[in-house]
């Protein structure tokens, strides 16, 4: 079976950066990745590189700033009061996820002052080319619950349990 709009895919995949360092595997989490094709669960760029795929096929896709997470915006770093975060051992380096006007959003702390904290809500790879190294090992059909909620669900979900609420 072809990957293809309406299908689930599972894949192992190693994200490095432009210099070859590993950022993420999902190999070494033991966790591959499943998503539910066409439905926006990954970058556009990833999608079309794997359309068409089978499982057992190995890719490698290479995604500009533009492609992934675009680039970064200076205007994106500034002054906030140090009451917006109440953890007390506050660090340049610490991440936080936030509400933002688009949906939630990554918080970087750059520096630590009495006064206040200067954060960059830039995504974190925001700028960089990321080059992916994709193995497809399953695709199968979405179930009907999988198609309501947008993404693929544990397995023996029923459409009715997504309209209860009972599978988060």
């Amino acid at each position: 079976m072809t990957i293809a709009p309406q299908r689930v895919v599972i894949l192992h995949y190693v994200l490095s950066d432009e210099d070859g360092q590993i950022l993420d595997d999902s190999r070494a989490r033991q966790k591959p990745l499943e998503y539910l094709h066409g439905h926006d669960n990954l970058m556009a760029g990833l999608e079309r590189a794997l359309a068409g795929s089978e499982a057992g096929a190995e890719l490698e896709v290479t995604l500009s700033p533009d492609e992934a997470y675009g680039r970064r915006d200076e205007a994106l770093v500034r002054e906030v009061g140090r009451d917006a975060f109440p953890v007390p051992d506050l660090a340049p380096g610490m991440r936080f996820q936030t509400r933002g006007d688009d949906g939630p959003e990554i918080v970087t702390v750059l520096e630590v002052r009495d006064d206040g904290v200067r954060i960059d809500t830039n995504h974190p790879l925001a700028g960089r080319t990321l080059h992916y190294r994709l193995e497809v090992l399953e695709v199968r059909e979405a179930t009907r619950a999988e198609l309501a909620k947008g993404h693929p669900l544990p397995p023996g979900t029923t459409p009715d349990q997504v309209e209860d609420k009972k599978v988060i």
